[in-house]
């Protein structure tokens, strides 16, 4: 099985996903259980609630950061999986009429496990660079005794290399059930995957547009996921960033924006980009009955747009209800924790920074989108 350039930059989407999990997840539990090993030294009233508190603090991001960058990341894993075999047709159907067995071809995909090991690794490593710092920060005030940072070799096993063999095998595992249809009807929906737009292309030019909008959002409900939740994490992270400063530490606050960013950009490359990609053929027989780049684009594209802003107002709503529990239920016994409520200017700034990016991406590939080749798709 051939891995691409533009399938390596996919399989570094996942890492980085996959990364962003571990170095989470590695932090708060490296945290959580190194922080146990003082309780019997916590003696007074104060400290004790303190104590508490960063201990609830530890489970909760571990449970909700973590685990929602895990889920992402086997997600966009089968999703990658599914897209590599839709844009593999031809070659993957002609292996099996060659007599190759489905879980044959299957078994290669286990190297898109390596992507998640990569990531893992790279995230593992990143959490020891960062915990002296993130160790100080967390106990700057001196209310606790000092916390010794410790090497834990559980969590090596569950969060790199219990993943890696977890995510290879799931590859294979969802590979070989994609594969489940019979060589010929791969080769066959290959073929026909042009003919499918071009059949409609004899009607009005506006019903025709916008039958394919709506189409291309009702059939990529998975693309449109990813479109809704790379929208969530922007606007969740960015305006978590500005409430993590008041509330734990500035670190804490640039981990988020950090992360956010990242998440957000990626899924919204992988997504938009798998869009384009899988809408090549019919960008060209467009193309050939005279539709214009921008006309393309307009139809392919524009109705992910409410997406993405009801993934924005979900977000919003998201980090206003983590930052609420975190305050009223983690710290509530904490003295000296700021009120939190709700940041419009914050809110706003995020928002304006966010329609800008989405719509400089929308602008990218829709220049993409107008330098498909027609002749290049017609030989392909």
């Amino acid at each position: 099985m051939l891995v691409g350039i533009k399938d390596g930059v996919k399989l570094f989407g996942i890492s980085v996903m996959a990364g962003c999990a571990v170095l989470i997840c590695t932090m708060f539990v490296n945290f959580y259980l190194d922080i146990l090993h003082i309780e019997e030294l916590v003696t007074s009233d104060a400290a004790r609630v303190f104590y508490q508190a960063q201990v609830s603090t530890a489970r909760v991001v571990c449970l909700v950061s973590g685990g929602c960058l895990l889920i992402t990341s086997a997600v966009m894993l089968c999703f990658y999986i599914k897209h590599y075999i839709d844009v593999h047709k031809k070659e993957l159907g002609i292996l099996k009429a060659l007599g190759y067995a489905r879980l044959r071809i299957a078994g290669h995909f286990w190297v898109f496990g390596v992507s998640i090991f990569t990531g893992a690794v790279l995230g593992f490593c990143g959490a020891f660079v960062l915990m002296p710092l993130f160790y100080e920060l967390q106990n700057k005030d001196g209310i606790l005794p000092e916390i010794s940072l410790r090497f834990h070799p559980m969590i090596l096993l569950w969060f790199v290399l219990l993943p890696t063999a977890a995510f290879s095998g799931l590859a294979v595992l969802y590979a070989c059930f994609r594969l489940r249809k019979p060589a010929l009807q791969l080769l066959r929906e290959n073929l026909c995957a042009a003919g499918k737009a071009g059949g409609k292309a004899g009607e009005k030019d506006i019903p025709f547009l916008e039958e394919l909008r709506r189409s291309t959002v009702g059939t990529k409900k998975t693309l449109a996921f990813f479109i809704l939740f790379s929208a969530f994490c922007f606007s969740a992270m960015t305006q978590m960033s500005f409430g993590m400063k008041e509330l734990a530490s500035e670190m804490m606050g640039v981990m988020m924006l950090v992360i956010g960013l990242t998440l957000a950009f990626m899924t919204l490359f992988l997504a938009v980009s798998a869009v384009v990609g899988g809408n090549t053929k019919t960008i060209a027989m467009m193309q050939v009955f005279g539709y214009s780049g921008r006309e393309c684009c307009r139809s392919l594209l524009d109705g992910y747009r409410p997406l993405a802003y009801v993934g924005f107002v979900l977000g919003t709503l998201y980090q206003y209800g983590l930052l609420r529990v975190m305050v009223d239920v983690v710290f509530r016994e904490v003295e000296g924790v700021p009120v939190y409520a709700f940041d419009f200017v914050a809110m706003l700034v995020s928002l304006a920074v966010f329609a800008v990016a989405y719509e400089a991406a929308m602008l990218f590939f829709g220049r993409r989108i107008g330098r498909i080749s027609v002749k290049e798709i017609m030989l392909e």
